[in-house]
């Protein structure tokens, strides 16, 4: 029986040090920026590895000048929209698989 709880120690140690390096992986993720483009760089999204919306750039040769900074509102605020959305899907769906344990590291 000895042998068993030795084994459950490894198997905790193991899971507490998987769980630290996914806690580092996010951190490094988080402080990230990834940029996404469509119209061969006219419109440009900035988001962080935390999945949160930055800011967007469109070109004002791709509509009229006078209205390029309310485009960049609007597409904005939809971004943000469809990354809250997202976002609660995900939390959704990992309550299911987890159980609603809300286990660290899961989320």
């Amino acid at each position: 029986m000895a042998g068993s709880l030795g084994d459950l120690g490894g198997l905790l140690r193991q899971a507490k040090k998987m769980q630290q390096q996914v806690s580092d992986m996010q951190d490094e993720l988080n402080k990230k920026s990834f940029e996404g483009s469509a119209g061969g760089g006219a419109v440009k999204v900035f988001v962080s590895g935390a999945r949160e919306f930055q800011s967007i750039k469109i070109d004002a040769e791709v509509v009229d000048p006078k209205e390029v900074e309310m485009l960049e509102d609007l597409v904005g605020a939809a971004v943000k929209e469809a990354l809250k959305q997202a976002e609660a899907a995900h939390s959704e769906a990992m309550k299911g698989v987890t159980g609603g344990m809300g286990l660290p590291g899961m989320m």
